[in-house]
């Protein structure tokens, strides 16, 4: 009995395999968190030397800020807009394509399409599609909008793009999930005289709800997260309408050398998606226990 205490005490292949990946973690996770806390309430330089402490006069002045106005309200509304459709639009695509057929490699391939492509080409492809001049969108509602420079389209348009962009990924894990519950549970509720609906409702989409979690919770993280296609595409005009709490931190960071205004859009970011995943988790622990 003591040798084998002896031999669990002084056993370290476990802790060497956790090692390098604790190693990643501490350094580039961890540390850069902490030093973007401490830049936050500090005065940094443009070097990213921290020169001295100011407290919350940097929450301050970034809260004063129109573009932290507008960027935080463009967030939500991204968030709150493009998680519900692109969940929605995705379940859907999932229980048409639950069934194999003799055509399903096709469709099934056309609504993985979007994975194919990386965000900058999906980007540079809408950006075409929507152009005022040679965009296929005008030619085929007869308009002459220009929908990425109009303030009032805009955010719609960016809303569009991401939705497209979120789609495929989500379709196939709903998708899997779909076609991993077991046929007798159909079966059974078949046998009760649910109809297809009924079906769907009171018994395929509750077997997959941990899915349906997990999803939500990713692309409210992702909806949160979004700055490439307003990098490429409108550089968050026009008049702020498309501008992104991500994109304000790059702005601030890059193109304004205010690491300490940068440190704290990033911070509200990050609880704006902490806030998110955890009413997800919570809203669905919840329903579990009420179950």
């Amino acid at each position: 009995m003591q040798r084998s205490f002896r031999r669990r005490r002084f056993n370290l292949k476990p802790y060497l395999f956790v090692l390098p990946i604790l190693v990643f973690a501490v350094w580039f996770v961890f540390y850069p968190f902490l030093r973007t806390i401490l830049s936050s309430v500090s005065l940094v330089n443009a070097s990213g030397e921290i020169l001295s402490y100011v407290g919350l006069d940097n929450f301050r002045y970034m809260l004063e800020k129109r573009e932290f106005k507008a960027a935080f309200a463009n967030t939500v509304t991204l968030t709150a807009v493009n998680v519900p459709v692109t969940v929605v639009i995705s379940l859907l695509l999932a229980v048409l394509a639950t069934k194999k057929r003799p055509l399903s490699p096709v469709y099934e391939t056309l609504f993985s399409l979007p994975m194919a492509l990386s965000m900058a080409t999906i980007s540079l492809i809408f950006r075409l599609m929507f152009s005022p001049n040679v965009g296929i969108i005008n030619r085929l509602l007869g308009t002459d909008l220009g929908w990425f420079e109009d303030e009032s389209t805009a955010m719609g348009t960016m809303l569009i793009l991401t939705v497209w962009m979120g789609v495929s990924f989500n379709y196939l894990l709903f998708l899997s999930a779909f076609r991993g519950i077991p046929a007798d549970r159909i079966g059974a509720s078949q046998v009760d005289g649910a109809n297809a609906i009924q079906t769907l409702i009171h018994v395929r989409i509750p077997a997959i709800m941990p899915t349906i979690v997990y999803v939500v919770a990713t692309n409210a993280i992702l909806a949160i997260m979004t700055s490439g296609p307003v990098m490429i595409i409108t550089k968050g005009g026009p008049n702020r309408a498309t501008s992104t709490l991500i994109y304000m931190m790059y702005t601030s960071g890059y193109a304004s050398s205010n690491d300490s205004l940068a440190a704290c859009v990033s911070l509200v970011a990050f609880l704006l998606a902490f806030t998110f995943t955890f009413l997800t988790l919570f809203l669905d622990r919840k329903k579990v226990k009420a179950g």
